[in-house]
């Protein structure tokens, strides 16, 4: 660790900058399968999809951007290498090849995972009494929320997309059946 004038212990530190660097791993890897999607999409909806993939890519590159440097801030190395963030990911790995509908499933599915893994840094992070890195993994939250919601508006269109659901999360039977 090198050294800094932040008031934070050192203990503190050396946890969030753990803490950090694997949600670091984790951003860097969402930003590669979401350019994979942006690379790869195809279908009626491809415009709308290629589009929409590369506009979360620039906000996730923010969000590499805020977790990496936060790290550093405590006086850790922000660890973002190819082959760092390949051994650390906890994303499932990124595996569609066919259609826009397809992709939509897989980016929902990275973009859920990554919008967890954020929660629970949120909530590390304030157990630590470190607020600034809360406060941080608080904004990515939001934002991975907000375009989680956008993706999955792609998988709800058609008849079925209004019909209300159960509590166990399945839908009605449609009063025509």
């Amino acid at each position: 660790m090198f050294e800094t004038h932040n008031d934070l212990s050192l203990s503190i530190r050396s946890r969030m900058i753990e803490l950090l660097n694997a949600r670091l791993a984790d951003a860097v890897d969402l930003r590669t399968q979401l350019k994979v999607a942006h690379w790869n999409v195809k279908g009626a909806q491809f415009i709308a999809l290629h589009k929409l993939f590369d506009e979360i890519v620039d906000d996730v590159d923010k969000y590499v951007d805020l977790v990496a440097e936060r790290a550093v801030q405590l006086g850790g190395i922000a660890d973002g290498t190819a082959r760092q963030v390949a051994e650390r990911s906890s994303l499932d790995e990124y595996s569609a090849t066919g259609g826009g509908q397809e992709h939509v499933h897989a980016v929902a599915d990275a973009l859920a995972s990554f919008g967890r893994l954020a929660r629970e840094a949120v909530e590390i992070a304030a157990g630590a009494k470190d607020q600034d890195t809360s406060d941080i993994f608080t904004e990515i939250s939001r934002g991975t929320d907000k375009w989680l919601w956008m993706v999955e508006a792609h998988q709800q269109a058609g008849e079925w997309a209004h019909r209300p659901t159960t509590r166990q999360g399945e839908a009605e039977p449609h009063p025509e059946h």
